[in-house]
């Protein structure tokens, strides 16, 4: 997806070919999921007749600036670029479009025809992108409270290393922060990582002055180097971990070494195990326990090793297999486990996965998908003794959810019948209890024939 660098090589071109131009003609698609807040008629009113002044840009966000406001103001998303019709304006993965297709795209979601014949185009093919008219778009969320811009405004090393001793989040985590600094996506901060021999899920808190040093140092380098040729991919430097970040695990390699990948924050991260040492615990907050290497899991050290399909589900089933269930039986579904073992299948399509399971297994607890509940022992208690005692309260335990509400309805009635006997048994009085509340009888003929001498409970 476009980061820093891919953002700034689309200013650089806007600024390169377009400033000082007067807008002829504007077309903007009808698509609200792209185009926020505005009809397409509006905006393409407030846009006829206006000059480009300037282009800027602040993390991964970037506007342009008319002789009036208010400014059309993008964000990339996943695959947003610019293109500038007879300019080469640099173009990855996912956002190519055939230019062999009609002019403006088909994906075009911003259009604007210049005084000169230029025209800029603004394409999203996946509608993950964003843009809108602004007044003043540095001084509003979302770009407000953008931290500091990787390339225009760098910390200062005391200021850096000062920050990152503060923070006991992962590294990959924190560098992804668009508070903390802004511009960082996921390749870069792979990049910087792997350039200064860091572990993506070491604590920023532990990390020594040389490592820091070493990370200020290689944001710069990565985010220079990728804007000296274009934002080009295709020129990256070939010691770049870039160039194997998609391949499969066990066919990526870096000069010679694995490429291994894991899970920080959500996000799929790629390291070289052999020079990014893991050292100390990982951070408590750190979800990195899904692999993204089949077959494989993780230590300590983020080295992959090869764990069985039996006990890479057994941990999933452990809590729904350790009390027999006593109701009816039904064989649990397996659904879930196997949802549970799936792996993921893109890189930034994953970014929200394992909150998601997190949140699927809180709702599975004391139950399967069959429909059976785990421990329904405490139900059945009332009717397992018939001796006499104290009555005891109706169990508070509910029942879930997933149960059908005719085996629920049966149930419940049967708790309810087997407390009843059991109070029943309790208030019935025995026959010496009879005697010794009962008033004294009339005559003799009346009293029963053992009550002639009543033994003394004492």
């Amino acid at each position: 997806m476009p980061e820093l660098p891919e953002v700034e090589a689309a200013r650089r071109a806007i600024e390169e070919h377009c400033v000082g131009k007067v807008i002829k003609k504007a077309v903007i698609a009808d698509d609200s999921k792209v185009i926020d807040g505005i009809s397409p008629s509006d905006f393409e009113a407030s846009l006829l007749g206006k000059t480009i002044l300037s282009a800027h840009r602040k993390g991964k966000h970037m506007w342009l600036r008319l002789d009036s406001p208010p400014f059309p103001t993008f964000h990339f998303g996943m695959a947003g670029a610019i293109y500038i019709k007879g300019v080469a304006v640099t173009n990855y993965k996912r956002s190519v479009v055939n230019e062999d297709d009609e002019w403006p795209s088909k994906y075009s979601k911003f259009f604007v025809e210049l005084d000169d014949g230029v025209d800029l185009s603004f394409t999203d093919k996946r509608r993950f992108a964003k843009v809108c008219l602004l007044k003043d778009p540095a001084s509003v969320p979302p770009i407000s409270k953008l931290g500091p811009d990787a390339l225009l405004e760098p910390m200062a090393l005391d200021d850096f290393i000062e920050s990152l001793g503060k923070k006991k989040l992962a590294i990959k985590t924190l560098l992804l922060d668009q508070s903390f600094i802004s511009g960082i996506g996921n390749w870069v901060a792979d990049e910087v990582l792997y350039q200064a021999r860091i572990h993506p899920n070491q604590s920023a808190a532990t990390l020594s002055k040389e490592s820091c040093a070493a990370l200020h140092k290689s944001i710069q380098e990565v985010i220079e180097k990728a804007l000296e040729v274009g934002a080009d991919s295709s020129r990256f430097p070939n010691n770049w971990i870039f160039h194997s970040r998609e391949k499969k695990p066990g066919k990526a390699f870096v000069d010679g070494k694995e490429i291994h990948f894991i899970t920080t924050g959500g996000r799929t991260s790629a390291f070289v195990p052999e020079l990014q040492k893991l050292t100390g615990a990982e951070p408590k907050n750190q979800n990195s326990k899904r692999k993204i290497n089949e077959g494989k899991k993780m230590n300590d050290e983020g080295v992959g090793e090869p764990v069985s399909k039996t006990k890479k589900t057994a941990d999933t089933t452990d809590t729904k297999t350790k009390s027999k269930p006593k109701g009816p039986s039904k064989k649990p579904s397996t659904k879930r486990k196997s949802k549970i073992n799936e792996d993921d299948g893109s890189d930034e399509e994953a970014e929200n996965d394992d909150a998601s399971d997190d949140e699927d297994n809180s709702h599975d607890i004391g139950k399967t998908k069959a429909g059976k509940r785990t421990n329904v022992g405490r139900i059945h208690d009332a009717s397992e003794s018939e001796k006499p005692s104290k009555p005891s309260k109706p169990s508070k335990q509910t029942v879930p959810s997933s149960r059908s509400e005719e085996q629920g309805e049966e149930e419940e009635e049967e708790v309810t019948m087997a407390l009843r006997r059991r109070v029943t048994a309790v208030e019935k009085p025995t026959d010496r209890q009879r005697v010794r509340s009962s008033k004294k009888p009339k005559s003799g003929s009346e009293l029963p024939k053992f009550c002639g001498s009543i033994p003394n409970d004492e």
